[in-house]
C-alpha cells in the first residue's frame, strides 16, 4: 500500500462548516534519529527552501568565520535569518560588510521590498527604492561570500553549485542529515542560491542535532552551539516585527530555535533538558503541502507540537495568541470561526523524567 506523503493537519471554519482545509506533515525526531512523532510520510522529499539557513551558515562558522571577521552573535543571527529588511537589519548588513570587505553590488540575491509593512510604507512614502539589502536573503549571501574570502574563493560565481562554499555547504547538511550529498536534489531557490531536496526524517534529525550537538566533534559542535544561541538571543534577526520566528524565540526565551522557509515549511528546535532533565534535543520539520501562505497551518501545527511537549508555559503560550489555534474574525472584527488542528496531538509524556 502506497504511503501518502501528506495528511490533514488544520482546518479553517465558519460557522459549523469546514471551510478549507491544510494537508501536510510533519516529524519530531530526536539527535539519536528516533522518531518520536509523525503524519504524513516521515521519507517525504521536499525542499525546505530557507529553513536551511542554519545549516548553510554551519560550515562558515565551524571554519572559524566568525572569528576571523570579528562577527557579533547578532550578525550571526542573521546569516541565519529571512530578515524583514527594516532598517535595524540593513544597518548590521552595512557593518558586516565593512568587516568583510564587501560590497552591495557583491550580493546575487536579488532585489524585493521590505517584509515588513511599516518600513515598506516608510520607504514607498520617501519616495525610496529596495535594495540588494532589503532581500530576505541577503544576511545568507552576506555569509557565503565571507566564507568565500576567508577561504581565498572566487566570489563573482559564489552561487554555482560547483563553487566549493556551496560544495562545502552540501557536504555538511548532508553530514548533519546522515545523507549521501550526491543524492539530495537539487534546484534554485528564490534568491537564486542551491537548495536541496531532505526528507522530512533527515530535516528533523539535522535539526535535533543542531538543538544538541553533544555526540559531533569539538568545532561542529561549537558552531552549532554558536548559531543556535545567536538565533535565540537576537530573533529579531532571524525575521522581525510581528513575524512568527521572532515571536515564538522571544517567548520560549532560549528554549527553542525557529526558522520558517517558503511554500509552507518550518523547522523547530527543542533544546535538551527543556523537556525534563533527561530529554535529549529534538527536532521538528513541517511541511505544508498548498504552501501555507498566510503562515495560519505551519505555525497551528508548530505550536500544538511544542504544547504536546511541554516545551512552552500556558503564559508563553498566551503571548503567541496571534498565531496558530484563532479565531477567524471579519472586517468587523466579528468572530466567525477558528483555524484549529485536525491531527491527533502527541503523548509524549511517559518519553522522560
Amino acid at each position: 500500500m502506497q504511503v501518502l506523503n501528506h495528511a490533514p493537519l488544520v482546518e479553517a471554519t465558519r460557522g459549523e462548516i469546514v471551510e478549507s482545509v491544510h494537508y501536510g506533515a510533519f516529524c519530531v525526531v530526536d539527535r539519536e534519529g528516533h522518531l518520536l512523532a509523525s503524519v504524513g510520510n516521515p521519507d517525504w522529499v521536499t525542499y525546505p527552501r530557507s529553513s536551511l539557513k542554519p545549516l548553510q551558515a554551519l560550515a562558515f562558522i565551524e571554519e572559524g568565520g566568525a572569528q576571523a571577521y570579528g562577527l557579533s552573535d547578532e550578525e550571526i543571527a542573521i546569516l541565519c535569518g529571512s530578515h524583514a529588511g527594516t532598517a535595524q537589519h540593513v544597518a548590521v548588513l552595512q557593518s558586516m560588510h565593512q568587516k568583510i570587505g564587501i560590497a552591495e553590488t557583491d550580493l546575487a540575491c536579488g532585489v524585493h521590498w521590505p517584509y515588513d509593512t511599516k518600513t515598506r510604507e516608510a520607504m514607498k512614502l520617501a519616495g525610496q527604492e529596495p535594495t540588494v539589502l532589503n532581500h530576505n536573503c541577503s544576511g545568507k549571501h552576506t555569509g557565503m561570500l565571507a566564507f568565500a574570502r576567508l577561504r581565498g574563493y572566487a566570489t563573482h560565481n559564489y552561487l554555482e553549485r560547483a563553487h566549493p562554499v556551496q560544495v562545502a555547504i552540501r557536504e555538511t547538511l548532508g553530514e548533519m542529515a546522515g545523507m549521501d550529498p550526491d543524492q539530495m536534489p537539487v534546484g534554485i531557490d528564490g534568491c537564486s542560491a542551491p537548495v536541496y531536496g531532505v526528507p522530512m526524517v533527515k530535516m528533523a534529525l539535522a535539526v535535533a542535532k543542531l538543538a544538541d550537538p553533544m555526540q559531533l566533534e569539538a568545532p561542529r559542535r561549537e558552531a552549532c552551539r554558536r548559531i543556535t544561541a545567536a538565533m535565540m538571543s537576537h530573533p529579531v534577526m532571524v525575521a522581525g516585527p510581528e513575524q512568527f520566528d521572532t515571536d515564538v524565540m522571544t517567548a520560549a526565551r532560549g528554549k527553542v530555535f525557529s526558522k520558517g522557509g517558503a511554500e509552507g515549511y518550518l523547522i523547530l528546535g527543542v533544546m535538551p533538558g527543556v523537556v525534563g532533565d533527561s530529554s535529549p534535543g529534538m527536532g521538528i520539520a513541517i511541511k505544508i503541502s498548498d504552501g501555507d501562505a498566510r503562515g495560519r497551518a505551519r505555525a497551528s501545527v508548530g505550536l500544538t507540537l511544542l504544547a504536546a511537549l511541554g516545551v512552552l508555559t500556558q503564559e508563553e503560550l498566551d503571548q503567541l495568541d496571534a498565531y496558530g489555534n484563532v479565531t477567524i474574525k471579519n472586517w468587523r472584527e466579528l468572530p466567525v470561526g477558528e483555524v484549529r488542528p485536525v491531527f491527533e496531538s502527541p503523548d509524549f509524556s511517559e518519553l522522560w523524567d
